[in-house]
Order: structure tokens, then sequence, then C-alpha cells
């Protein structure tokens, strides 16, 4: 058999990536794209971590662009393997998280005749990405690399898909990669700001809701010097919690699902609302909600780094496009006027503080108490990584996300990103703790990553919640349709997590009451790799805002 040097396209490809700062790749394998694979194997500046399905691919992308604030790297191969990843690209979309993926496409002379599995991907990825296209010319891979970047990367975060036919990436170009691309500086208008504080001067009750695209610890440090200053009481958006630090002396707690009743009173009764970063989207604003779309006695200050976001849903009173870290900056350095002082936020964190405070509820395994202990046991800086289900909301409620970044999550509410996204994130910071929560149902979405885990190296923990249900479908199905003999659907048949963990060579330990799960999460803290705690619990313990199964039917 005889050997051929790498495909100058397809060498070109991956020096691009190298140039725009890539220095990781997620992938199952293709034909379609053999010349990457190639170019990417005689290198080492690009680390390629082989995953076991291409929705756990997108996601570990998705995930690292989050963590890094540079587009997470997919490549996937045509037809399946590309319909498989657009669950992170839908994800990376509705998250406003920077991404590419790579798609290996049919020859170009095969193209319009339903090749081997051929699909138009421009077509079939455009409504839920930025961009999606096509690289026809090898001499235009530098221009599409550095576009696909700038795209990602620009006004709000999100994903671009590029389809490389198979014929191209094996021809021959001169061209070189084009110089690294930097998201777009944008600072806010002095007159804006200046607007900005006026109004906030003329409120009685304001409230910020904070976190979304283009946030970053930045941001993070600036905006909580200007509300703490002020004593404005800080709501982060629907999985954005750790956009301030939970110590923060005016941090309200989080909007979205099971929020604190006393907040969402506090929300609805503002009369200003100072969104930074937030889309103000259904799950945040509890279908548009809290707060309503309008209300004549209250203004929005709207501040988003994309101008298409700003007065699309809720009308602003006063809209600001600007860059999160640019924007909590000149904030945070404003020093013009009287000093203006609420005592509000800190009667709003004193509030979160009760809220977020477990009690006892009466179950062998209390998820509250367990993941109070866990918060008084791990590192304050622990990066928590889940999919979508209750199980997500003992979190959510309970947990103090102290670092930047950490929490990794889905705010479009898509199932089984947990997995992929602690491996992306451990591989990302080996340095800190990383969890999984799943639930059961979340789990065997994606738990085969479980072997890329090990495969790589990753030093994670999986925490799997098991009730034996869809436990959010039963819960609705419980409110709609009450009753033993109405449960359709929603029933699982579950393995032995504990036994799966440990096949994939990893630590593992059931627990099925509180005692249980401390002494397993000690251990657990004192092992590295792989670690799986299997966690059997009530199904009518259904959420952590005390619902149960018997209080829906007897309401």
């Amino acid at each position: 058999m005889r050997a051929t040097a790498t495909p100058e396209a397809a060498r070109l490809l991956v020096d691009c990536l190298a140039v725009q700062g890539c220095d990781r790749i997620f992938t199952v394998p293709g034909e379609s794209f053999l010349q990457v694979l190639d170019g990417l194997g005689q290198q080492s500046q690009i680390e390629v971590v082989t995953c076991r399905q291409e929705g756990g691919v997108a996601f570990m992308a998705c995930a690292d662009g989050a963590i890094t604030g540079r587009p997470g790297v997919a490549f996937v191969t045509r037809g399946p393997g590309a319909t498989n990843a657009s669950i992170g690209v839908h994800v990376a979309m509705q998250d406003s998280q920077p991404m590419i993926l790579f798609v290996g496409d049919v020859d170009s002379e095969m193209r319009d005749r339903e090749g081997f599995q051929e699909v138009d991907f421009a077509a079939f990825f455009g409504p839920i990405a930025k961009w999606a296209a096509r690289i026809d010319s090898a001499d235009r891979i530098p221009e599409y690399v550095a576009r696909a970047y700038a795209t990602a990367m620009s006004g709000r975060p999100g994903p671009v898909v590029l389809a490389l036919p198979e014929d191209m990436l094996s021809r021959d170009t001169d061209s070189t990669p084009r110089p690294r691309v930097e998201r777009p500086a944008q600072a806010p208008c002095p007159d804006a700001i200046q607007t900005m504080m006026a109004m906030i001067a003329d409120a009685a009750s304001p409230v910020a809701i904070i976190g979304g695209a283009g946030w970053n610890a930045k941001a993070r440090e600036h905006f909580q010097l200007f509300a703490e200053r002020l004593g404005i009481p800080v709501a982060t958006a629907f999985r954005r919690q750790d956009a301030i630090a939970p110590s923060s002396p005016v941090y309200a707690g989080n909007l979205g699902y099971g929020p604190n009743p006393k907040l969402v009173e506090r929300v609805k009764n503002a009369d200003l609302i100072l969104a930074v970063g937030a889309r103000l989207g259904e799950a945040t604003t509890d279908g548009y909600t809290v707060p309503s779309l309008t209300a004549p006695d209250r203004k929005l200050i709207h501040i988003h780094p994309d101008a298409d976001e700003l007065n699309r849903v809720y009308p602003a009173d006063l809209a600001i496009c600007a860059g999160m870290d640019e924007f909590a900056e000149s904030a945070a350095l404003w020093d013009e006027g009287d000093a203006i002082d609420f005592d509000a936020g800190r009667e709003a964190h004193a509030e979160w503080e009760a809220w977020a405070t477990a009690h006892p509820n009466g179950h062998k395994l209390d998820m509250g108490q367990c993941v109070q202990f866990m918060r008084d046991t791990f590192p304050a800086d622990t990066i928590i990584c889940n999919g979508a289900g209750n199980f997500a909301g003992w979190w959510h409620r309970y947990w103090r996300y102290a670092g930047y970044p950490s929490q990794l999550a889905p705010t479009c509410g898509a199932m089984g990103y947990g997995v992929p996204a602690a491996v992306s994130a451990a591989l990302r910071h080996p340095e800190r703790m990383v969890v999984a929560i799943a639930g059961d149902g979340d789990f065997l979405m994606n738990g085969q990553e479980l072997a890329t885990a090990v495969q790589h190296g990753a030093n994670l923990l999986v925490i799997v919640v098991d009730n034996g249900a869809y436990g959010t479908i039963r819960m609705h199905q419980e409110r709609e349709f009450p009753g033993e003999d109405r449960i359709s659907g929603t029933r699982l048949a579950n393995p032995d997590f504990a036994a799966l963990g440990a096949a994939f060579g990893g630590w593992t330990a059931h627990a099925e009451t509180t005692d249980e799960f401390k002494a397993a999460l000690s251990e657990a803290q004192g092992r590295t790799g792989l670690r799986l705690i299997h966690c059997l619990i009530d199904i009518e313990q259904l959420a952590a805002s005390g619902a149960s199964v018997s209080g829906l039917r007897n309401r």
C-alpha cells in the first residue's frame, strides 16, 4: 500500500484552525474527511478527542465554547453524523455559545443526486445556526474559517456549520491562513450610560437580570462591583447562575423553572428592569410573564451585544448594543452624579439565602441534604454540568456556583448534555473538580461518552439520580391527568448504573439513603479518574420545589 502526503487543502484547513487558536477538536471519524484526520494526525497543536456519538461530539464542542469564549470545534461526517450533531448546534444557538461544526460532505460531482448520505446542509442547518455554508474552493478555506470564527464570536455568539466536499479536501492550493480573529470591541455610548444612570436614580424598586450572550469573567467582576455600589438586587437568567458570585450581598437568586416565589414577586413589582446579556427568553421569564411583556408603570433597560435582539420581543425604554465586558466596565467606572444606594439588594440576598438552604424532607435519600453536604465538602469552584430534568433543580436551588465558569447547562432544555459537557470541562480544566449531574432518562441519552472520558483521561464525577421515570414529564402528567391509571409513557426500566459505570472502568457506588450518599461522595472526592454514584430515589420526591405525586393528585 502506497503512502501519500496529506493533501494541501486538508493541511491548510488544519493550519487555519491552529492559527485561530484551536487546540482541541471533538469528532466521530468519517470517511468523508479522512484527509483532515490525516492532517490532524501529523501535527501536535490540536488534540483530537474521539467520541462515541455525534450528539456527544456537538455537546462537547458547545461546552468548550462556553468555557473558553472561542468556538468549540467539531468534525462529523455527512448524513447521519450531521443530523445526530444537530442537537448541539441547536443548543449552541439558543444558549448563545460560539461553536463551529465541520461536516464532511459528498463529492462535488455527486451533489444533487441524493448521493450516499447526502443532505443540503445550508438548508438543513440554516434555521438553527448563525451561518451555514459549503466550502467549494480550496483556495478560500482561510476566508471561510476566519469568517466562521468571526461570525461565531461576534454580536450574539452562536454556531456556524461548514460543509467540506470530499474532493475539495484533496485539491492543491497555495493559499495561507488568515490572521487570528478576535471578537469586535463593542463599547457602550457614554450618553446611553448617562441616561441609564438617570433612569436608575429615578427608580424606586429596580431589579437586574443578568447573564447570557458574551458574558465572561470580566463582565462578572465589573457588573458585580457596579451592582454592589448601587445596592440593586441581581437575579440571574435561567441557567446563568455563575454570572455573579453567590456571595455577593446583592445576589437575589435565579429565574427560570422553580425560582424563589419572593424573587418572582420582586421582579413583577419592579419599576425598572435592567437586563444585561439576557435575551429575556421564555424559560427565564416564565412564559414572558416575569417580567410581563409590557407594563405602563415599568421601564426596561436592555443591554445586549446583538442589535437584532433589542426590541425583538420585549420593548425597551433604553436599548444599548454593547459587549458585556465593555458595558460592565463602563458601568463600574461611571462616577458622575449623586450616589445611589438601594437597600433592596441586601434584602433580596437574605431572601435567597433562606430559599437556598435545604431542610430535611423525610425521604430516605433527601436530595436537598445531599446537595448541601456536597456544597460543604467540594471545592467552591467545582464545575457542575447537567442536562434537562427535575433532578437538576436541586443543584439550581441549593448549589453555590462560586467559580467562573462553573455552570454548564443547556438553557434550551436538551437532555443528555451533562456527561459530554463534563468530559469537555474536565479536559479543559484538569485542575478543577468537575461533576456531571444526570437523571436516569437523561443519562442514557449520552452515557456512552463515559468511554470518551476514560480513553482521554478525564477526571470527573457522575451522579445519576434514578427515580425510574421521566420525572419532569411525569410531574406535568400528574398535574394534567392525575391518577395511577393515567400514567402513560413515563415509566422507565433502568440498568444498574453503578455496574454500568464500572464496566467503563470507573469507580462506582450505590446510594439509597442520605448517609450512603455522603459516604460515597466523600470516597469519590478522594479518588481520581471516572467516578459514578447511582442514587436511587422515590418518585414521590419529584422536585426541589417540594412537588410530589401525592400532592399533585390531591390538590
